[in-house]
């Protein structure tokens, strides 16, 4: 059957010249490729997309914004935003747009409660594809050359600006949230947490083993009965802690780190920097085993390598630090990534990063226990710990 099909195709046509053939084709063509168009463009008008009912609730939303109604009488459509306006990037949008088409068929985001279970990835892949495109669909209204810096309203947000425009930032590093209502940030890391603690109630660590803490845990010299009793100290999240011996939910661990001289209570997890791993009280630093001291050149202060066994319950401990690390990025970038662009970790040194997160911190979400994880986050990851800026 196929190949009478394409004998008939490749067969000369003994009824119609070559120039009719050729003009019919150019027709067709036309009429097709223009048919296309039209349907691309009915496709992308605002009242196509709030066909789906789910987009009804985000134009509600987006009702309340300055992009519907402003002193200038300039109205921002779908497509204004949601789709270049021209080439491949266009057609692209369409074929992503129709994953959100296929979740309204199948019922994924059909009502409220399964639109917003699902906001924050949704928004995720259009913050990720506007950042990719330069936010191409700002730039159909928006440029950094058209902008009169000295008489925008804000000085603040005039110098962000400039600065953007000279560090290469987009729009949608600075402005999500700006025609819908912004997802609630802190599921996906809260999310991660959860898994990992599920996890941790399963983990059965050896002798030999490293584990992490998830969360602040209190250390003791002696291995409690019952409950526990005074502890000696408490170790911080993310800490490397190796497995010397296991006793029904008990520990033993030993933890390494480095002491400055004067704040010997303090085990650091490097030298010269200020990274917490676990915090002693000055009854157990006669238990601390010294290795060697080292003068520091830039500060001449004097460190020294420890390490001391103590125990720990076996609870919130994971055995991948990857997955320590992937919960605190989450943080990190919900916290911080939302209202302006997301430093790299290696922007600044570890150090550094102490002063740069307690200026923001009163205006962070993140509790004191999460604030401290993100903290060593950045830290770990710091221009003098091995972090890297991306370009």
């Amino acid at each position: 059957m196929i190949r009478k099909l394409w004998a008939v195709m490749r067969r000369p046509s003994s009824r119609w010249g070559l120039g009719t053939l050729v003009l019919a084709g150019a027709l067709v063509g036309a009429v097709g490729w223009n048919g296309f168009h039209y349907a691309v463009e009915q496709t992308t008008t605002t009242g196509f997309c709030l066909s789906c009912h789910t987009m009804q609730q985000n134009f509600e939303e987006y009702k309340t914004t300055v992009h519907y109604s402003n002193t200038m009488g300039v109205r921002a459509e779908c497509r204004d935003c949601h789709f270049a306006q021209s080439g491949w990037r266009l057609y692209r949008a369409k074929v992503l747009a129709a994953r959100d088409l296929w979740g309204e068929i199948t019922g994924s985001i059909d009502t409220p409660e399964k639109f917003e279970a699902h906001r924050l990835e949704m928004a995720e892949r259009v913050w990720a594809d506007m950042k990719e495109s330069d936010s191409i669909g700002c730039r159909s209204c928006h440029s950094f050359e058209a902008m009169d810096f000295a008489h925008q309203t804000k000085p603040d947000a005039a110098n962000q600006m400039q600065k953007a425009m000279v560090e290469g930032g987009t729009c949608i590093d600075c402005h999500k949230g700006i025609a819908h209502h912004l997802p609630d940030m802190s599921s996906g890391y809260k999310k991660l947490f959860e898994e990992l603690e599920t996890a941790a109630g399963a983990l059965r660590p050896k002798p030999g083993d490293t584990v992490y803490p998830l969360k602040t845990l209190e250390v003791y010299l002696e291995q409690p009965s019952g409950d526990g009793g005074k502890s000696s100290g408490k170790v911080l999240a993310a800490t490397p802690m190796k497995v010397e011996a296991a006793k029904g939910d008990w520990l033993q661990v030993s933890v390494e780190g480095w002491q400055q001289e004067g704040a010997e209570r303090m085990l650091y997890a490097a030298q010269g920097q200020r990274i917490f791993n676990l915090a002693l009280t000055p009854a157990a630093l006669a238990s601390v085993v010294p290795g060697t001291s080292m003068v520091d050149p830039d500060t001449e202060q004097t460190w020294t390598d420890a390490t001391i066994s103590v125990w720990v319950r076996n609870a919130d401990l994971t055995d991948s630090l990857d997955k320590v690390w992937s919960y605190a990025g989450s943080m990190f970038n919900a916290a911080c990534g939302t209202c302006h662009a997301l430093p790299q970790t290696g922007h600044f040194l570890a150090n550094q990063w102490i002063g740069t997160l307690n200026a923001m911190k009163p205006k962070s979400p993140l509790d004191e226990e999460q604030f401290r994880l993100v903290q060593k986050y950045v830290q770990m990851h710091a221009k003098d710990m091995g972090g890297e800026e991306h370009e």
